[in-house]
């Protein structure tokens, strides 16, 4: 049925339209008024069927009271909404809340928070044209001066620059013109951590001994299977593929599942599976539950317990480096391909995987010297060779 078909109605001015029900099945009207204003014709909705409980009565009502001008239409207002919006002092602290109004499903949003919460107290009760770009320096280097990494100062930065982007991309201060610059510290994000076969002994005496046996499991595990800490997190059993063999890393709007934000999947291996069998079904959907239950959200301090026992390096990140051993143990072996290595450590781009390609270089040169050696020995055998 043709949603611009107009639908009369016993009382003059009103008429509707039929459209589809929101939020259910079915067919509701839609009623309009029409009537004149300043020798102007004037058309506007006054109300759904069901949404608004309107009838063809009350709509006449609604547009008597429009002709007094006791009443303004839904355009009118909206026009006056916004003219108060644009009224309003908008804070940075304004901004931000109003940022997490339009965005519920905000990927990251408790990080980020506490970001806002402990850093940017500063600048809670300013304008954008309060805050110039010298205060941007100044808590780039307060930051730096107390001891934080380029990383998380990064992080803070990039908070406040997308808070007050978000306020120019909504018209939230259009008169203004925000000029202040962010000059963001260098990263170098290429450290790639490894241990030697005595340091993963001494990790899996460690494990082994420890009373922190969920963590000591959940370790174990991203070394078997080189996921994130987060996707440990939130990983349930109804995410295991027993049949085919896979394990199904379900993305979270939360910034803890798959880092892509979507669903991906890695191989179940023989190391990884038998661990999962060493785990009791709790009455609890996730594989390595937290309190009560519920996921998982820090394990920080019985994992670095357990980091120390083995005696490992203060900067070896217990989940983030294993992962690394994982992806620096696949590429060693020189039997599989960049492209394998990327699917298994679900990097969106192969420039992240680019980083382990000296580790399988390194596997081809040794075995390209075993050959060699081989026809050394052949060559050795008849006392000759090519190249004299």
């Amino acid at each position: 049925m043709a949603a611009s078909k107009r639908f009369k109605t016993t009382y003059p001015g009103i008429f509707y339209r039929e459209t589809r029900r929101i939020g259910g099945a079915g067919i509701e009207r839609v009623y309009y008024a029409v009537y004149k204003r300043d020798s102007k014709i004037i058309e506007t909705k006054v109300g759904r069927q069901y949404s608004d409980d309107m009838t063809p009565a009350r709509a006449s009502i609604i547009r008597a009271q429009l002709i007094e001008g006791k009443r303004i239409t839904r355009k009118e207002s909206r026009l006056v909404s916004q003219k108060e919006e644009s009224k309003m002092k908008w804070t940075i602290s304004a901004i931000w809340e109003e940022y997490k109004r339009r965005k519920p499903d905000l990927k990251g949003l408790i990080t980020d928070q506490n970001r806002y919460d402990i850093h940017l107290k500063k600048f809670h009760n300013m304008t954008t044209d309060n805050i110039t770009t010298s205060m941007i320096d100044d808590l780039r280097l307060s930051l730096a001066q107390s001891g934080k990494k380029p990383g998380t100062i990064k992080n803070v930065l990039e908070l406040l620059r997308r808070i007050i982007s978000f306020g120019i991309k909504k018209g939230l201060f259009p008169n203004e013109q925000v000029k202040v610059q962010f000059e963001m510290p260098l990263l170098n994000n290429e450290k790639t951590e490894d241990l030697s076969v005595s340091q993963l002994q001494s990790l899996f005496t460690a494990i082994e001994e420890t009373k922190y046996k969920k963590a000591g499991k959940m370790m174990l595990f991203a070394l078997y299977t080189g996921m994130r800490r987060g996707e440990i997190f939130n990983l349930k059993w109804e995410h295991i593929d027993w049949d085919r063999g896979f394990i199904n890393l379900v993305g979270m709007d939360d910034g803890l599942g798959a880092k892509s934000g979507q669903c991906e999947r890695i191989p179940l291996n023989d190391l990884a599976c038998q661990l999962l069998k060493t785990i009791s079904h709790r009455p609890s959907p996730y594989v390595f539950p937290g309190k009560a239950g519920a996921r998982m959200v820090d394990i920080r301090k019985q994992a670095n317990a357990i980091k120390k026992a083995a005696g490992l390096p203060d900067d070896f990140r217990p989940f983030h480096g294993l992962r690394h051993v994982y992806a620096s143990m696949a590429a060693s072996t020189g039997k599989i391909s960049m492209y394998e290595l990327q699917k298994l450590m679900t990097h969106k781009s192969p420039v992240m995987t680019q980083r382990y390609a000296h580790l399988r270089d390194d596997a081809l040169k040794k075995a390209s010297q075993v050959t060699s050696e081989a026809l050394s020995h052949v060559f050795d055998s008849v006392n000759t060779s090519p190249t004299k």
